[in-house]
């Protein structure tokens, strides 16, 4: 398919990005660092640090890292939520050489166990109210040393008290444990003042961070970002975007930095594109405290906002949010799920800022596709691909589709991930041999290249922006002893987009939902956590014994 997108690109948008500008991530920060010293980086709770704050510390803390005697290319798991102590860490392991491996704090024992060893993190930054999870794993994974934070120690002497005792005895937010080679996050950067950093080079091929997801099946699989992928996407991104944002050198933009920054949507389009454009990130702990968030949004002059569609409409269902002063808003991105057109239409009737939806994945580091960052209305497509980047639209066969006709969304361009993390089979069945990314998600482009899905090829569900795999609940399930068999799919939900949905046939007769529902409360994080559950006799099957979640799935829609 010839570029035909290229001709409906808003002026000032290049077709292609020069990759080359940049040797590394490392690179591309300690650039803006300098740049933007003076420059406030970073807010959270009313406190912020400035780009050579940031500059600072994280060469401090990499080089008590390097101290540890960490090889380069050693996994460093981070497992806190929009945190201050988050863009230290992420640029101090970063500029040691290391790979982040960035993890959900909700996480269950379990999950966190398998995303541990996979990885095979030797060190992990987490935040207190977390560490009972990894104290109940510890033991089976190769982590060597842990570095506990927490909510209030960046927060200065008087506020951080403050919040540390509400925190742990008001709201009870951190449960006991014990790790007792653990060290605390402030003596760490006490020691780490007088260490000393030995800067390392890092090129286009090093990995920058695992970003677990299911991939296309439901085991958790590593995404292998390269620096280079994920300059790549920064570049790209910044491309983009720079037409529509006004005075984009001199005047500093604030990024609402709200999405979990372990998630590739605001790891790249909030924290490290922030950084590349020398932006101050607001960052939200707690973005599912509506009234505490819109209080925090009174109080700064917001220019760019990407966000999923729950968070938004959340936003707008809150009487207080449409009280406050859109009159800087340039950029609203949505992602991560589709936006709806009533919450688009509402938005922008709100805020007068139209939500520019774009598409991507965790393989993609992860934009691919975005409408014009100045649309006035919304476009109910995925918009085109950014610059350096093709789709195509593939048949069964993999073969291109004819123009208007249905296929699998297929993605080539320099973000596209390396593979999946010492798992080459699954990389195969992924990628093509010229080098597409097979999505699995069905769409249709048009005339202008524009591309709106339609469908998905795999089971996967969509919960709020986060991607939940049958295979992993449903294994997990038929674990329990009153279950002999299960299947699970998505069903629409007004909030979250789509629920899980679990239909079990039981081995125990006396087995309810209510307990069937507290071991999945052990089990899953909350996300994955099926929020239906229906017995049934028995499920309907092929001949040769294989569940068919599809007639499930249209026996709802019937």
């Amino acid at each position: 398919m010839d570029k035909i997108w290229l001709k409906n690109y808003p002026a000032g948008v290049p077709a292609d990005i020069d990759i080359n500008q940049y040797q590394s991530l490392v690179q591309m920060m300690e650039e803006s660092f300098k740049k933007f010293a003076t420059r406030d980086a970073y807010a959270c709770m009313d406190k912020r640090i400035t780009y050579g704050e940031l500059d600072n510390m994280s060469r401090q803390l990499a080089g008590w890292l390097q101290a540890r005697g960490l090889k380069k290319g050693a996994r460093v798991a981070i497992m806190m939520p929009n945190v201050l102590q988050y863009p230290v860490v992420m640029a101090a392991v970063l500029r040691a050489g290391y790979t982040v491996v960035n993890v959900n704090p909700l996480y269950t024992p379990r999950e966190l166990e398998h995303q541990l060893k996979d990885s095979g993190a030797e060190a992990i930054f987490i935040l207190e109210n977390f560490a009972t999870t990894l104290e109940q794993v510890l033991s089976k994974t190769a982590i060597k040393h842990i570095i506990v934070a927490n909510m209030g120690e960046m927060l200065g002497a008087l506020k951080g008290t403050i919040v540390n005792f509400v925190v742990r005895h008001v709201k009870k937010m951190v449960p006991a444990f014990s790790l007792p080679n653990a060290i605390r996050f402030n003596k760490v950067m006490s020691e780490a003042a007088s260490s000393s950093f030995t800067p390392v080079t890092t090129t286009h091929d090093d990995v920058a961070f695992l970003q677990y997801t299911g991939g296309t099946t439901g085991v958790s699989k590593g995404a292998t970002l390269s620096h280079k992928n994920v300059v790549a996407n920064i570049l790209q991104n910044d491309a983009w975007l720079s037409p529509s944002m006004a005075g984009h050198a001199d005047e500093q933009k604030v990024i609402v930095c709200a999405l979990p920054l372990y998630h590739i949507f605001a790891l790249t389009v909030c924290s490290l594109l922030g950084t590349r454009i020398g932006a101050l990130n607001l960052l939200i702990p707690n973005p599912r405290d509506i009234p505490g968030f819109i209080k925090e949004l009174g109080k700064y002059r917001v220019n760019i906002f990407p966000a999923v569609n729950t968070l938004y409409n959340g936003l707008l269902n809150n009487p207080g949010f449409a009280a406050l002063d859109f009159s800087g808003y340039e950029i609203c991105s949505g992602g991560g799920m589709a936006v709806q057109k009533a919450v688009a239409d509402k938005w922008l009737a709100t805020t007068g800022c139209a939500i520019a939806e774009g598409y991507g994945l965790s393989e993609t580091s992860p934009v691919a596709t975005a409408n014009p960052a100045d649309t006035k209305v919304f476009s109910g497509t995925i918009g085109m691909p950014i610059p350096s980047t093709e789709i195509a639209i593939l048949d069964d066969d993999g073969k291109p589709v004819a123009l208007g006709e249905r296929g699998e969304i297929a993605i080539r361009g320099p973000q596209v991930m390396v593979g999946y993390w010492n798992r080459p089979e699954e990389t195969a069945k992924v990628m093509t041999d010229d080098g597409f990314f097979k999505t699995g998600d069905v769409g249709i482009m048009d005339e202008r290249g524009y591309t709106k899905i339609v469908d998905r090829k795999k089971d996967m569900i969509l919960v709020s922006g986060f991607n939940v795999y049958p295979n992993e609940i449903e294994e997990v399930i038929v674990a329990h002893p009153g279950v002999l068999e299960c299947a699970c799919i998505g069903v629409p939900d007004a909030n979250s987009g789509e629920a899980v949905k679990l239909f079990v046939v039981r081995k125990d007769p006396s087995l309810t939902v209510d307990q069937l529902m507290d071991y999945c409360k052990e089990q899953f994080t909350a996300y994955k956590k099926p929020k239906y559950i229906e017995f049934r006799a028995d499920l309907p099957k092929t001949n040769v014994g294989k569940i068919l979640r599809r007639e499930l799935r249209d026996e709802k829609k019937a």
